[in-house]
């Protein structure tokens, strides 16, 4: 229930992000997301800032860039094409790390199953997405990954989550530029602030806490197996909170990615989005 919660919270807070987008356009949405989760963060995790080497600031760096693209990527995606496919061709990224994890046999298969669905989802080519939509939505797949492969870093260098508060002041930081041009004055607005608190909060404040209970009852591997039902929730927040119906083949094609991502993470992690 808890790994349910906050899979739903990150879809649905993504799906009430997306209805900003109207006012202050993907890049201010993300700024402002990005800077009240630093927010939060910071609030809860009260990060230290001394005693760390150039190489600890590096790395947050890193981690910060890698999330301040993930993100942005992803919300320029969501301009473009609806939440659950997005979703499902971002997913890619973790799937490839998950595999790339393993060295079994059968990975093959859910290689195999994935390609199925990502080619069904194109339509082969002729389906009526966005291109650029698509390509957005991959370009954050990738920096997902490479945030799974920087959290398992920044995670052994940091304490708890002070080490995920300081990236995302990074990321806010590198954001400023994108929103402000985005955006403009529009980011001060007082309605905007108040649906980027709640986006802020449902995104990541929520998740990220039953996240770590929810890691505390359960072995890593069925965590990340629920992880995979990240595109099909998507699909469903995306209908229910901004009217995006999608087709029989499209429904099929983000049920075959979820399975292949399942059957990969079996024995693998699939950490989550924390941003």
């Amino acid at each position: 229930m808890l790994v349910l919660a906050a899979v739903s919270s990150v879809q649905f807070g993504a799906a009430l992000a997306k209805s900003l987008f109207d006012e202050v356009g993907a890049g201010g949405t993300v700024f402002l997301r990005v800077l009240f989760a630093a927010v939060v963060l910071v609030a809860v995790w009260r990060p230290g800032v001394g005693g760390r080497t150039r190489a600890d600031w590096r790395l947050i760096g890193l981690f910060g860039l890698s999330l301040a693209a993930m993100n942005l990527a992803f919300y320029e995606a969501l301009e473009r094409i609806p939440l659950g496919i997005a979703v499902t061709f971002e997913f890619v990224g973790p799937l490839g790390v998950a595999i790339a994890s393993s060295r079994r046999p059968l990975d093959v298969a859910w290689v195999v199953l994935a390609a199925a669905g990502i080619v069904l989802l194109s339509d082969f080519g002729s389906a009526d997405l966005d291109g650029l939509g698509v390509a957005l939505a991959l370009v954050a797949g990738g920096f997902w990954a490479a945030y799974i492969l920087l959290s398992a870093r920044v995670g052994r260098a940091f304490p708890g989550g002070s080490g995920l508060a300081l990236a995302m002041v990074a990321a806010a930081a590198m954001l400023v530029p994108v929103g402000v041009a985005d955006a403009g004055g529009e980011l001060l607005a007082p309605g905007v602030l108040a649906v980027a608190i709640v986006v802020a909060i449902l995104s990541s404040a929520i998740p990220y806490t039953l996240e770590m209970e929810a890691l505390r009852r359960m072995p890593a591997g069925v965590f990340g197996v629920m992880m995979s039902l990240e595109p099909a929730v998507a699909a469903l927040a995306g209908f229910v909170v901004l009217g995006e119906g999608l087709a029989t083949r499209e429904l099929v094609a983000i049920l075959l990615v979820v399975a292949a991502s399942a059957g990969a993470a079996r024995n693998a992690h699939v950490p989550p989005r924390d941003a």
